[in-house]
């Protein structure tokens, strides 16, 4: 599994996620939409956390800086 979510791209998913998943442990939102925010705050802090993410993969994209070999 190769690296393509960047730095900047890391620190955004993991505050949105953070934020997210907060909103849905207090109770910020309710009924279907607080499970649906908490299940992509999950989804952004684990994509941030493993610095991969499926559908940049799908599309082709990638915010990694490329490595200096």
């Amino acid at each position: 599994m190769n690296c393509n979510v960047g730095n900047v791209d890391r620190i955004i998913r993991a505050v949105l996620g953070v934020i997210l998943l907060a909103g849905w442990i207090f109770g910020w939102f309710a009924g279907a939409l607080a499970i649906v925010l908490g299940i992509v705050g999950i989804i952004l802090l684990a994509t941030a956390a493993i610095k991969f993410c499926p559908l940049y993969r799908i599309i082709g994209a990638s915010t990694c800086q490329p490595s200096k070999a």
